[in-house]
């Protein structure tokens, strides 16, 4: 059982976690995910990681309600235990194997989308303590809805937040500030990495292609199984067939097929959709699984 030792809800119908899983907090790094069941017959629920504390042997999860597990893991409580808390799954952020030096000669920008500032912010944080800056724009629909300011404003070098009311800082959508960041000559930024939703990582991948910067993008968004076996992560990135959970969730913005990706999101709905993919796609819509020895 893994217990859940803190507990806070930051904004509406958004919740952070800390939970005790020291062989998982251990062995993680920025970038990775976890797949979280609340009891044997639970659903297994993908999450990105939000924080890692090796030496309290904790990991910070963030979820937002959104169906009928989610509901329910939110009326979970500090002291009250997960069943299974399996990871680190995926693969690390490129960042953490780059060399350092090389790392403070770039000029890196993260770009989130609401609750995608949950995952940028271990990646941000892991460079402020090797000594590299980077800057930050966070998304969200309003002011309420943003999470870890305080937080972000510790590690990044400048924090750029955009919401689509204008309740808070930039009025617009974080690809449009992104723009205007991008075209302020002081910037330079050779490096984005944008996680969100699908659509604003598609839009950003496209501006950034046609100025060439180099761009990452997390499909942290289309997991479901988070082991390969469903099928549902399956992506084209250029001319690959990959599987976010396992091959991913980080790719070269710039090769991923967002439409087709979306389309399967939308597909992937339905048991009819499930279907229609599994014929469409053949031999190529499994993969071959995972590996993972999770933290038993």
């Amino acid at each position: 059982m893994y217990k859940i030792v803190a507990k806070r809800v930051v904004a509406p119908n958004i919740y952070l976690m800390d939970v005790e899983a020291p062989r998982v907090a251990k062995s993680s790094y920025p970038g990775q995910f976890v797949i979280v069941k609340m009891d044997e017959k639970g659903e297994r629920i993908p999450l990105t990681i939000c924080d890692i504390d090796k030496e309290r042997g904790t990991i910070t999860i963030v979820f937002q309600t959104m169906g009928a597990s989610t509901k329910r893991m939110a009326e979970y409580e500090a002291g009250d235990c997960f069943a299974d808390f399996v990871g680190p799954l995926g693969q690390p952020s490129e960042l953490v194997h780059e060399d350092i030096e090389e790392l403070k000669k770039k000029k890196i920008i993260f770009v989130a989308g609401g609750v995608g500032a949950a995952p940028v912010y271990p990646q941000v944080k892991w460079l402020h303590e090797h000594g590299v800056q980077a800057d930050v724009i966070v998304g969200c629909k309003s002011k309420d809805m943003l999470i870890l300011e305080d937080e972000m404003k510790a590690v990044a070098g400048n924090l750029f937040v955009a919401t689509d009311d204008g309740s808070y800082g930039y009025k617009g959508f974080v690809t449009d500030l992104l723009k205007e960041k991008v075209e302020d000559e002081k910037m330079g930024y050779d490096l984005v990495i944008a996680i969100g939703p699908m659509i604003m990582m598609k839009f950003v991948a496209k501006y950034t292609k046609e100025q060439g910067i180099q761009t990452i993008v997390s499909l942290n968004p289309i997991m479901v199984d988070g082991t390969g076996m469903c099928g549902a992560c399956r992506v084209t990135i250029g001319d690959e067939v990959k599987f976010a959970c396992v091959d991913g969730p980080e790719f070269d913005g710039h090769l991923v097929d967002f439409d087709e990706s979306m389309r399967r999101q939308t597909l992937y709905k339905t048991e009819e959709g499930k279907k229609l993919l599994e014929f469409e796609e053949g031999d190529t819509h499994h993969h071959g699984g995972c590996g993972c020895g999770g933290d038993k």
